[in-house]
């Protein structure tokens, strides 16, 4: 019985931390806090989390994980690390532009 535990504590261990690792959090980058930035990214802790939102706040919303990288403190691979965990959508950059306004029935010459 013994045996049997050994063997399996390890198993149920790697298909917890497996399960763990496919639920992984996402993270607004145009609307998330620093508290929620620094929770959510890799390598992102509480100054580079404010950095993000005080960019964020001077250049308006982020157009692409890319431009992540404008910010100081924060290049290419911390992009690429994160890229599963960063949304993009919201803010400035997702605003729908108005509708053309609708032409009169009357045809100009």
């Amino acid at each position: 019985m013994k045996t049997l535990t050994t063997l399996l504590a390890p198993l149920l261990l790697s298909l917890l931390m497996a399960g763990t690792a496919l639920a992984q959090e996402k993270v607004n980058i145009n609307t998330a806090d620093a508290a929620t930035l620094d929770r959510v990214l890799v390598n992102i802790g509480p100054a580079k989390a404010e950095a993000i939102v005080a960019h964020r706040k001077a250049n308006g919303a982020f157009k692409s994980p890319e431009q992540l990288a404008a910010v100081k403190g924060i290049g290419l691979k911390t992009v690429e690390k994160n890229r599963e965990r960063i949304v993009y959508t919201g803010g400035a950059a997702a605003q729908p532009k108005p509708a053309a306004p609708v032409a009169s029935g009357v045809a100009k010459r």
